[in-house]
């Protein structure tokens, strides 16, 4: 009996052993994941940390290309190219242009506002392209010197991959931007997010929508046969164009709801913005008011000289309403003139809707929410480009 006991007790000792070793190996199973896991964690720790630094000092930003670009994520100098040195102005972004594109200082007049404000701040930065007449160049050795943070640039495709390709720099494009419309808000959203400045880019904002909804609100409900016909002439598009050169498509002449004659008979969505017309036309159209581009001023005031027999049959010349206004367009589009044309413009073909507004202290506000420099009114009327009708000899 007690044989048979001690075999039992040796039996259930043995099975306790096996049970023990059992438990030990099922718990050094579930454990050595965990072990490998906790192992592995201190590489991938690090790593995560490098993650989150890399993520700290790089920003990814989508251009109008629709471009996933990979920037610093604090940009403190860029080149500007394009429409974009104007941008960078209304984003009071000036100081951080190290490198731009267009004319030099000392031949910039009022009109291209932009710049005229930037002569001092912009002196010694040096031009790294030109758009003139709509012909792109630039110069990657000079760009790559100056060590920008990222180039931003309204060029199409193959420019900017040409442009990274050739200074090996985050290349951002964003729209040229036309005035008043979308394009133009986009372009300066992401010019702001890229440089930190979305506070600014907001204030432009409300103050164009509030800007063009009191110009709507004034104009809307105008009857048609009280408006009187016009048309924008002496276009700036690819240079300076006499009277013939027509703006068919006028954004400025759309915000006060102008009866635009050229859009009524010629124009659609479609249509190319500022056109060359033939005499013959302007004459069908005959409108009580011509507002003209400065830029092209000189030309009408030449052809009035050998064609006074054309001026002498347009009801405007000899109503004194063939008007000269600042150039909607100077190297790209003028947001600011653009928007102190359409007061003026609507003060012009609606006294009794504007009656209220000081037009030039509206203007001089227009000029310093965009430029910060109020007097520049003054500067464009001791170069000629006044508004007003056009004096001719």
């Amino acid at each position: 009996m007690k044989k048979n006991l001690l075999i039992v007790l040796s039996f259930v000792l043995i099975l306790g052993l096996i049970g023990c070793e059992s438990g030990k190996t099922a718990t050094e199973t579930q454990t050595d994941p965990i072990s490998q896991n906790t192992t592995d964690e201190v590489p991938s720790e690090a790593t995560q940390d490098e993650q989150e630094l890399e993520n700290v000092s790089e920003n990814i930003v989508v251009d109008a290309l629709n471009r996933e670009v990979v920037i610093p994520n604090e940009v403190n100098k860029i080149i500007a190219l394009g429409n974009v040195p104007r941008m960078a102005t209304y984003l009071e972004l000036a100081e951080s242009v190290v490198g731009f594109s267009g004319m030099e200082p000392e031949k910039v007049t009022p009109l291209t506002a932009y710049a005229y404000v930037n002569r001092e701040v912009w002196q010694d930065v040096p031009i790294v392209g030109t758009d003139a007449m709509g012909n792109t160049d630039y110069y990657p050795e000079t760009i790559i010197e100056l060590e920008p943070d990222v180039i931003i640039c309204s060029y199409p495709l193959n420019v900017v991959e040409d442009l990274e390709m050739k200074t090996g720099l985050p290349v951002i494009s964003v729209a040229t931007g036309n005035i008043f419309s979308e394009d133009y808000n986009q372009a300066l959203t992401i010019i702001a997010q890229v440089c930190g400045v979305e506070a600014r880019a907001s204030s432009i904002f409300e103050y164009l929508d509030q800007s063009l909804e009191d110009l709507d609100s004034r104009t809307k409900d105008i009857p048609d046969d009280q408006k009187p016909s016009v048309i924008s002439a002496a276009a700036t598009f690819k240079g300076a164009h006499g009277i013939e050169g027509v703006r068919i498509r006028d954004s400025v002449l759309a915000a006060i709801n102008a009866n635009n004659v050229a859009f009524s008979t010629l124009g659609n969505e479609q249509t190319e913005a500022a056109v060359e017309v033939d005499r013959e036309q302007i004459l069908l159209w005959n409108p009580e008011y011509i507002f003209c581009d400065y830029g092209g001023v000189e030309l009408v005031k030449n052809d009035q000289q050998s064609d006074p027999d054309f001026y002498n049959q347009l009801q405007a010349y000899q109503a004194n309403t063939l008007i000269q206004h600042p150039s909607s367009t100077s190297y790209y589009a003028n947001l600011e003139i653009s928007l102190a044309n359409a007061y003026y413009l609507g003060s012009v073909l609606y006294p009794e809707q504007f009656s209220d507004i000081d037009i030039e202290t509206k203007i001089e506000e227009i000029f310093e929410f965009f430029l910060g420099k109020q007097t520049l009114l003054t500067d464009l009327e001791e170069i000629g480009a006044y508004y007003g009708p056009i004096v001719f000899e």
